[in-house]
């Protein structure tokens, strides 16, 4: 899936602000690429004729192979070379007969021209339209200029200001590419702290603004209207802060707010409305949303990264920088029927009842089986959608659970990442919709099956195109693995609290530590190769040494060739684990922005490399202040099997905090040591440390009191009744048909009666509502649900009110494909 490498994002001169594409120093490990155009895809370069024909498997004739000079200069001209090439191949190969020159220069052509390409309706019309709707680096310089588009780079780099002249002809250029592209409006789009499980798709905040303003320049007392973008609207706008999530900061009499353009992510534009990635901050410059914290995250990375490099010696060259996302998003599918008929769906994004289907997903016949029909025909649409816009999404796939599924992009800046996953999920709920399904994003919307997660495959880099985080094959490399590690290491025992604040909440709460995710118990996997050199490190060893060198397995068939592994194996326990050259957070819940868990890693990371750059710059040497750091910090190292009975146990024998639900997290998230990492890195002041914590009591409490009411309501008025006229059945019969169902149905009441006793009674201030909710409401919740689920199993078929698991989970496998709605 999702594979950072490193790569060149941010450079001096040459590379866009905006890229196009990822250059790469080392290619993905082949298990982390998705290519259907088959072995002509990997095709770069000059290509003689006949390799091309033999490729194809078809026959030419001389014309043809002479017309594939003309050709060759196409291949290396496109954007595409891979795709366009084998659009060719494929449409030459499906030639009964002999193939033409007049054949080969069309089906190039109509490639080019879009996707009614010959031969290749599909594919290759998808990637031909990689980016069309992005204000990428390549659309600044087509609208804006080179000398406008260079500044705009140098700015992003140094952190000043865009020149007013400049933001101008940016703000033309943007109405320009999107008067082109049909687009009427356009909408700083932010994202307020309102995560929620129960979310339909994204959660962030917008509105459409109409391309037009007065003519300011006009000689009379009534201006006309024209179209563009008003004057300053793309850097800066204002909207109501208080009726946002805010934890203090905001209020009715004081509450504006205002929004401003990440200049790092571009804009791009959907279903007729250019979407500009914003930060949003109070009147006074208060973080109230997702992004603000990531950026200036972000910066601390680069300073703190800059200030290591310098000191380790050798990387003189690096100007930047910068951390990498690649997030695997999970999430069930279900009929469009079912969603309507279960009100806990509709209220809550996950079932507050419901008895196990007989088959759940004990046979594994979901994992990477064949995609429902109808699902696959959604899913395309949701990919060519996403590779529009400029989110590389690159493969789609089964998950475990029935009904379940999951996408990934190709990794990018996080800042840009998580805006991608934002969008991905409200176009994938749109998309759905016309499909007749809905996408519940929900961490855990059926007991007894696997949750959702959302993984985010994390790495460092720099602008020269070194990864901290690949171990290499020179001692340079090998070194900057060990020192980054060490860095991490600190990051992880010495502020676990904050990273296992980051993932907190109630709906991960249902899913963190059963079956299918990691505990809740940070702990980092290096590797045991990794772990053995922790402790050759500490006793005197030098850093370098661990290098990328994969290994080879044999099948035991003549007709398989050797298999390539790597370095460490996989432990999909681990909150945070190695994988070969970058580390996923897979603790990450599934409906989350993946913005402050982001920002919460490079705080911790950027920490600990201030704390080795200050040890090195006492005059410990490099190797040294390394080897303390691994010996003071090595208890968050766990190689064994996370989901065990006795990892708990031993984790309490080093220390390791167990924070085993969101309130309890919470509580540690506004400590004075957490506000003093914040603070020093520039992260959070104290006050906003404060009111995030406050949200997230708020948001714990609110959900759970949703969920209560929901379960009341579905009782009181489809359970009851539907048991009633059930136990009617056998009323006059009696015996132990009817006593059974008796004392259980009339225990659903006893309980439900408690229930509507304990929300009267739920306290009015935020923290104690969220331990309310959470020691008194959420038990005789699941106790409700146990009896509830019982009676399931023994209510007549046909008097249940709400659809089963098996109807939810099941019925949309044998749906006819629907068409395509892109």
């Amino acid at each position: 899936t999702s594979t950072p490498q490193p790569s060149l994002i941010i450079t001096r001169s040459r590379q866009p602000v905006f890229p196009r594409s990822i250059e790469s120093t080392h290619p993905p490990p082949p298990q982390s690429r998705t290519d259907n155009m088959g072995a002509a895809a990997s095709i770069e370069g000059p290509v003689d004729a006949a390799a091309a024909q033999a490729a194809a498997g078809a026959k030419w004739n001389a014309a043809a192979a002479q017309a594939f000079t003309t050709l060759s200069a196409k291949f290396n001209d496109s954007k595409v070379p891979g795709d366009l090439f084998a659009a060719v191949m494929t449409a030459a190969s499906r030639v009964p007969g002999e193939v033409t020159a007049e054949f080969l220069l069309k089906a190039a052509e109509d490639f080019e021209a879009g996707p009614s390409g010959v031969g290749m309706p599909g594919p290759a019309g998808m990637f031909a339209e990689i980016g069309v709707k992005c204000f990428d680096a390549e659309k600044m310089l087509q609208y804006c200029g080179p000398e406008v588009t260079d500044r705009f780079k140098a700015a992003l780099v140094s952190g000043d200001a865009t020149p007013e002249a400049d933001q101008t002809v940016i703000e033309a250029g943007i109405y320009a590419f999107a008067e082109a592209q049909g687009a009427v409006n356009y909408a700083h789009w932010f994202f307020p702290l309102r995560t929620g499980s129960g979310n339909m798709g994204s959660t962030a905040g917008m509105k459409h603004d109409a391309f037009f303003d007065l003519d300011w320049g006009f000689d009379g007392l009534v201006p006309p209207m024209v179209p563009k973008m008003p004057k300053g609207r793309l850097f800066n706008g204002e909207t109501d802060g208080s009726s946002f999530p805010n934890g203090g900061l905001r209020v009715t009499h004081a509450a504006a707010a205002f929004t401003s353009w990440d200049r790092g992510s571009p804009p791009f534009i959907h279903d007729g409305t250019v979407y500009i990635p914003c930060s949003f901050v109070s009147h006074y410059g208060k973080a109230l949303d997702e992004k603000t914290p990531l950026l200036r995250a972000q910066d601390a990375i680069n300073r703190e990264g800059l200030r290591l490099l310098k000191l380790i010696g050798g990387y003189d060259d690096v100007e930047h920088v910068v951390s990498y996302l690649g997030w695997e998003q999970e999430f069930f599918i279900v009929s469009r029927e079912a969603y309507l008929a279960r009100p806990d769906l509709r209220a809550c994004g996950r079932t507050v009842i419901g008895a196990a289907p007989t088959r759940g997903q004990q046979m594994d016949l979901n994992y990477f089986g064949a995609m429902p029909q109808v699902i696959k025909a959604c899913m395309d649409d949701i990919m060519k959608s996403l590779l529009r816009i400029g989110c590389p999404l690159s493969v789609h796939h089964n998950e475990v659970a029935p009904g379940q599924f999951e996408y990934s992009p190709i990794f990018r800046l996080t800042n840009i990442s998580s805006d991608s996953n934002q969008i991905a999920m409200q176009i994938s709920a749109e998309i759905a919709a016309k499909h007749g399904l809905v996408i519940l994003f929900h961490e855990k919307p059926f007991a007894g099956i696997n949750g959702n997660g959302k993984h985010n495959n994390w790495s460092v880099g720099t602008d020269t195109g070194k990864n901290f985080f690949n171990p290499g094959k020179d001692e340079k490399q090998s070194e900057l693995f060990a020192i980054a590690l060490a860095c991490l290491t600190y990051a992880l025992n010495e502020h676990n609290e904050i990273i296992r604040c980051s993932v907190a909440h109630a709906g991960n709460d249902w899913r963190l530590g059963a079956q299918e995710a990691p505990p809740a118990i940070v702990s980092l996997y290096p590797g045991t190769t990794f772990e053995a050199k922790v402790k050759d490190i500490i006793g005197g060893g030098p850093l370098a040494g661990y290098m990328a060198q994969n290994g080879k397995v044999s099948s035991g068939s003549k007709w398989v060739q050797e298999l390539t592994t790597g370095l460490e194996d996989r432990n999909r326990t681990a909150p945070f684990p190695f994988c070969g050259n970058r580390f996923e957070f897979r603790a990450v819940g599934s409906s989350q922005n993946c913005a402050f868990p982001m920002a919460m890693v490079n705080t911790a990371f950027a920490d600990g490399m201030a704390k080795l750059s200050e040890a090195i710059e006492a005059g410990t040497p490099v190797r040294d202040a390394v080897a303390n750091m691994y010996k003071e910090h090595e208890r968050v190292i766990f190689c064994g099997n996370g989901y065990s009975a006795e990892w708990p146990i031993e984790a309490a024998k080093r220390g390791l905090p167990n924070l085993k639900n969101a309130v309890e997290a919470a509580g540690q998230f506004s400590t004075e040591k957490s506000k003093a990492v914040f603070e020093r890195m520039g992260v959070f002041t104290p006050e906003e440390v404060d009111a995030r914590a406050e949200c997230m009591y708020e948001n714990y409490a609110s959900t759970i009191e949703c969920e209560a009411n929901t379960l009341l309501e579905m009782i009181r008025t489809g359970v009851e009744p539907a048991c009633a006229e059930d136990l009617a059945i056998y009323a006059t019969a009696g015996g132990p048909m009817y006593n059974k169902r008796k004392d259980l149905y009339a225990s659903i009441t006893t309980k439900t009666d408690s229930l509507e006793a304990l929300m009267e009674a739920m306290p009015e201030e935020c923290v104690a509502m969220a331990t309310f909710c959470c020691n008194e409401i959420k038990p005789l919740m699941l106790e409700i649900r146990d009896v509830v689920d019982k009676s399931e199993r023994l209510v007549k078929a046909g008097l249940w009110p709400y659809p089963s698991y098996t109807d939810c989970v099941f019925t949309h496998h044998l749906s006819a494909p629907t068409p395509h709605t892109v």
